[in-house]
């Protein structure tokens, strides 16, 4: 390690943040107004590697979609039957704050921070049916989604 190496951490990994533009998933938001576009920060690959670090280093997905006993309810979604308004109520629903951001991980080297009521409004536009298994989190990991490839959200908290 040099010494001016710097790992991520949730302390720093706003300085992680790359324009949107060169993110790989960036043709999937052209969509989004702007003034909606500049609340998403799309994070670089270190970043993206310590989320999807910190998801795999506590087994979250162990079991599918949560490992066995990580959380006391669980609940789901089928988004291949419903409209995307039923999908949307769902997930506001959840009743989370509506302003607090929250992580998104594709892979080890996709990920993105958003607003909670920006995956409500454009969840079809970060979750794809059939390629995408979408992990949706905060730092306490006190509740997760899980956006599964075969068209269900699972939804999990303590």
């Amino acid at each position: 390690m040099g010494w001016n190496y710097m790992e991520v951490s949730f302390d720093n990994i706003a300085d992680h943040i790359i324009p949107i533009s060169e993110h790989s998933l960036n043709s999937r938001f052209t969509n989004i107004p702007e003034e909606h576009l500049s609340q998403i920060k799309s994070l670089d690959k270190s970043a993206s590697k310590f989320l999807s670090d910190y998801i795999i280093g506590r087994e979250l997905h162990r079991d599918i979609p949560f490992k066995d006993g990580f959380f006391k309810i669980t609940d789901s979604i089928n988004v291949q039957n419903v409209k995307k308004e039923e999908v949307g109520k769902w997930l506001f629903d959840l009743d989370f704050p509506i302003n607090d951001e929250i992580f998104l991980s594709w892979s080890p080297t996709e990920a993105m921070i958003v607003p909670w009521k920006l995956l409500i409004q454009y969840f079809d536009d970060f979750y794809h049916l059939v390629s995408d298994d979408l992990t949706v989190f905060d730092q306490t990991l006190n509740w997760s989604l899980l956006f599964f490839h075969e068209g269900e959200i699972y939804y999990g908290t303590k």
